[in-house]
């Protein structure tokens, strides 16, 4: 059970209303009931904010609504993400170094570490302190695991890769794999470029499933710090991903492009090889990138434009239709003029 008023503390919001109310639990404007926080970050929920059961409403100044205990604050969302960590933290497991696990003799590992039936950590690995490896990952021999790190399910970490502090890598992503490097022959025949760079992991990334971030051919592939990707994302050999930096489902990024520090690329976005990406751009969902963006830009489209150039790109073309038929009534009647001036 916390008050209000705690909950003003943990966000850095400011109360409305009864700080001594009692909260036991978060949950949305629509099945919230009492004893329950709740939040508003957009204007079209003010009614349904108004009929709430919720105790209290976490909101933006903005969105004040009446009658109702609230935490005002600027960033509401971030609000309910706070709150949402402290009713539900990590519940780590406790089942030590399971007898099915395969750890090599040679590995460091760390205090108060669980690694599950069917993990498997390689010769010279390092696994920090309270790292949680679960069933079915490969620690691949000479990486390193930093301190704090889960890796879910079926994670598969190459050789030689170092993954940060405070980590977390879920399901069926496949970290250091071979870049696509090949050679072609006056024969046609593709020869395989070896890939002996490896991946870097800087602390407090968030992977999500599926994704597959491959080795550099020399020196390293690098996601920075803070750096959030979604699921089945692809990067490619010597990527360099700046910090703080969203990446959304379904992107793809060819090898030896950069993405500069609190960049937004939306889902589906493609990037060729050998761009940069400024800090802070955003580019939006589907857009094509083939040249480099300067930073703080918006992209959209493919290829990717300024995003009000390529909004008045996409308005005329919805009026092509209508621009055909009337070119083609044009063309009849110059045809029709010069016709007369024939006669």
């Amino acid at each position: 059970m916390i008050t209000v008023k705690e909950i003003a503390e943990i966000t850095g919001g400011k109360v409305l209303g009864d700080p001594d109310v009692e909260i036991a639990s978060i949950n949305s404007l629509e099945n919230a009931e009492a004893g329950e926080v709740t939040f508003l970050a957009n204007r079209k929920y003010i009614q349904q904010a108004q009929e709430t059961a919720a105790s209290a409403i976490i909101c933006a100044p903005d969105m004040e609504v009446a009658d109702k205990t609230l935490v005002v604050m600027e960033k509401p969302y971030l609000g309910f993400a706070k709150m949402m960590q402290h009713f539900h933290p990590r519940k780590r497991p406790m089942v030590g170094v399971d007898p099915a696990a395969v750890v090599s003799d040679t590995a460091k590992v760390g205090e108060d570490v669980n690694i599950f039936e069917g993990a498997y950590v390689g010769e010279h690995a390092v696994v920090g302190d309270r790292v949680d490896i679960y069933p079915g990952c490969h620690i691949g021999d000479n990486s390193v695991i930093g301190n704090d790190t889960t890796l879910n399910a079926n994670v598969s970490i190459y050789h030689d890769c170092v993954i940060g502090e405070r980590v977390i890598i879920h399901s069926g992503t496949v970290v250091g794999s071979d870049g696509f490097g090949f050679a072609t022959d006056e024969y046609g025949c593709h020869h395989k470029i070896p890939q002996v760079g490896n991946v870097v992991i800087e602390d407090d990334v968030e992977i999500g499933s599926n994704c597959s971030i491959d080795r550099a051919v020399i020196g390293s592939t690098r996601i920075g710090a803070g750096a959030k990707l979604d699921n089945l994302i692809q990067i490619a050999h010597n990527v360099q991903i700046g910090k703080r930096t969203f990446v959304v489902a379904q992107v793809g990024i060819s090898g030896s492009s950069k993405v500069g520090d609190q960049a937004i690329l939306a889902g589906q976005v493609g990037v060729v090889g050998h761009v940069e990406i400024g800090d802070r751009c955003i580019v939006a969902a589907q857009a094509g990138v083939s040249n480099s963006i300067p930073d703080d830009e918006v992209y959209w489209g493919s290829p990717a434009r300024p995003m009000m150039e390529m909004k008045r790109i996409v308005a005329v073309q919805a009026k092509l239709p209508q621009l055909r038929s009337l070119v083609k009534k044009l063309e009849k009647r110059i045809e029709d003029l010069e016709a007369k001036g024939k006669k």
